[in-house]
């Protein structure tokens, strides 16, 4: 199974160049060269041994294949990994937040000592969804993230084990801080914004620079709308930096991506295929 964007530690080799094949290989046909993968690598500071030892950890993860055309030896995305990237892209492209009013998805599960496997899966896949722990067997989200959680309880086989509820309020304190460990989501912020808060001042002008400073920024917030569930304003403090993290992600969006799309296309001499 691919753990969806939350697998390898952003920064290592593998996770920059797992950001390079999620953000790229779609729009490129889903096939790209070796030689042309290891120099999009090379662009972002990935020495060529180190791409290809972490390109073999990437193939066996299930996410690419090795595949040669007209005698070049690439790597094509795997299809059954095409859904997870696309879930990827509408969590990470589209930072969503709770309003005043919204429901709440409540997840109360009861799974036997025997299984306790599974309930150990059950708790780590809800923390990587952005729930929070209201109770060892009782976890709660924006109701925006239902889905997600009824495809957990399903794919592990939980669905009779456990009841969703949909509310509209949450009566007493409600005590976010003990529910969601906010200081870690507050640290993956403020690491983003203090790495990539100069960038679009201090952008140069080359397809290079933008690509660079594109998977860099990418591969730095892509766990965080994981881990932050999107929580309202009222209910965390004043000087949360999620705000401004996701306003520089979003102008990173719109005005970098564009442009490292280019280059990729440049390296692979191909134009995109898809939107």
């Amino acid at each position: 199974m691919i753990l969806d964007d939350t697998e390898s530690s952003p920064g290592s080799t593998t996770s920059l160049l797992r950001t390079i094949v999620g953000t790229s290989l779609r729009r490129l046909g889903g096939w790209i060269a070796v030689a042309h993968l290891v120099e999009l690598a090379g662009t972002v500071g990935l020495p060529e041994a180190r791409t290809r030892t972490a390109l073999a950890r990437i193939k066996a993860k299930g996410l690419l294949a090795a595949q040669s055309r007209d005698g070049v030896p690439g790597y094509a995305l795997v299809p059954d990994a095409i859904p997870m990237l696309e879930r990827g892209d509408r969590r990470i492209f589209h930072p969503r937040t709770m309003a005043d009013g919204d429901r709440w998805c409540l997840i109360s599960y009861s799974v036997p000592e025997e299984n306790r496997d599974l309930r150990h899966q059950l708790r780590r896949r809800l923390t990587w969804i952005g729930c929070g722990a209201v109770s060892p067997a009782l976890w709660i989200c924006p109701e925006y993230l239902t889905g997600e959680v009824e495809e957990i309880l399903a794919d592990l086989g939980l669905s009779s084990n456990a009841t969703v509820f949909l509310a509209t309020e949450v009566r007493g304190p409600a005590d976010v801080t003990r529910w969601w460990d906010l200081g870690s989501i507050r640290a993956r912020h403020d690491a983003f914004l203090a790495a990539h808060g100069d960038t679009p001042t201090t952008l140069g002008d080359t397809p290079e620079d933008a690509f660079r400073a594109w998977i860099h920024g990418l591969d730095s917030w892509r766990i965080i709308p994981y881990i932050d569930p999107g929580l309202p304003a009222r209910l965390l403090p004043a000087d949360w930096p999620g705000h401004r993290s996701v306003a520089l992600f979003l102008e990173l969006r719109d005005h970098v991506l564009p442009r490292a799309h280019a280059y990729a296309e440049q390296v692979t001499g191909a134009a995109h295929v898809a939107p």
